[in-house]
């Protein structure tokens, strides 16, 4: 009984949190399908936010049905002329349809048409963690904490490298450093790869290769992952830390600049898996993404708000991976239509939609297989 009140509380505090930070950000990815596909008078059949029995719905005035389903991790929105939710083409369909529907139909559109309503999806996720990213730079302004090295370790990378405290990092590999998380970013990615920094010593620039060393750790959810470290500690005195005001431009300047951000971490982060620098085992699904929306919650609305922005930067990049199943792999197909002035034959695309369904559903299973571990192994104390 004691284990069931556990678990109802887990669930209040964590999943439903996470649930409605989701939808947010699904709503936004559907409607920006759904705004193009209007746009370029497709006939939308449903809008549904979740998958499965519908839970409630209503018909706007064009016929199309706005429907909340029973399994809410995810969403779609289904054309006129689709054989399933992921917008898969139906064998011969479009071809037997009334002239009237056939004019909505999404498959009889052009391929560039096509290919701006499934890319809106992503776009549209983009810009919604622009607009908050934006927004909080101008609401809070910045908070800059400069790579200023107030201590360097004994026998690390960066003592055999010849950092001295007081040295500022200013660039490394061509990348400017303006804040310090930069310099963490770049040095965790990078265990084992050299790396120039430009420091600024006593009125001049000098500049030092340091390779970082690979250190296993584990995050506040027991989770194992290797980051690269070259053994120096920040500088927190309040004269290097400041609180910068930025105008309307900045702000989305740099808005655009954490959103491109969070990608290309995405995507060093698959690199690191692939290449097996980082375990597969810190991949997540909705179990740890609950529990990281309810730690963030806790420290207030702005890092909330960054959280959101986050996750939808990166349901929007996950969204474009060449997955056939995802809008992708349906960008991969009309890339291959254009180029060739004729789409992949139905057949091909049907086993391209099952082998990209195969795989998503392997890829659903191993994260939520390892968040369950996880789970089990903080409750039961063996990991």
């Amino acid at each position: 009984m004691e284990q069931l009140s556990t678990f109802a509380g887990w669930i209040w505090n964590y999943g439903i949190l996470f649930l409605l930070v989701l939808t947010i950000v699904v709503f936004i990815h559907e409607l920006g399908h759904f705004l193009v596909a209007r746009w370029c008078g497709v006939t939308v059949k449903a809008f549904s936010i979740g998958f499965g029995p519908e839970l409630f719905g209503f018909n706007d005035k064009r016929g199309t049905r706005w429907r909340f389903a029973a399994i809410p991790l995810g969403g779609y929105v289904k054309f006129i002329d689709d054989e399933n939710a992921a917008s898969a083409p139906g064998t011969g369909k479009t071809d037997t349809m009334p002239a009237a529907e056939k004019a909505g139909a999404f498959h009889a559109k052009p391929v560039g048409q096509r290919a701006a309503v499934v890319a809106a999806g992503p776009i549209a996720n983009f810009l919604l963690a622009i607009v908050l990213y934006s927004a909080l730079n101008m609401a809070v302004g910045i908070r800059v904490m400069p790579a200023y090295v107030d201590a360097v370790l004994p026998d690390t990378p960066a003592a055999r490298a010849g950092f001295i405290p007081g040295d500022k990092i200013v660039e490394i590999n061509g990348s400017t450093i303006e804040k310090f998380e930069d310099l963490q970013r770049i040095v965790g990615s990078n265990a084992g790869r050299e790396l120039a920094f430009v420091v600024e010593r006593g009125g001049s620039t000098i500049t030092l290769l340091v390779t970082p060393n690979t250190d296993e750790q584990k995050d506040a959810f027991g989770r194992s992952f290797r980051r690269g470290l070259i053994g120096i500690q920040r500088s927190i005195s309040a004269d290097k830390i400041k609180i910068e005001s930025v105008n309307p431009l900045q702000a989305i300047a740099r808005g655009v600049s954490e959103t491109y951000g969070n990608i290309t971490a995405s995507l060093a982060g698959l690199r690191d898996i692939i290449t097996q620098r980082q375990s597969a085992e810190q991949l997540g699904g909705p179990i740890l993404m609950a529990e990281v929306t309810a730690k963030v919650a806790e420290l207030g609305i702005e890092p909330m708000l960054r959280w959101v922005a986050f996750i939808s930067a990166n349901i929007g990049f996950l969204n474009l991976l060449p997955i056939p199943v995802l809008d992708g792999g349906h960008l991969m197909f009309y890339g291959y239509e254009a180029l060739r002035r004729k789409p992949a034959s139905e057949r091909f695309q049907q086993m391209g939609f099952q082998v990209g369904l195969a795989l998503l559903m392997m890829l659903m299973i191993f994260v939520n297989f390892n968040d369950l571990l996880n789970v089990w192994r903080r409750w039961t104390g063996t990991g």
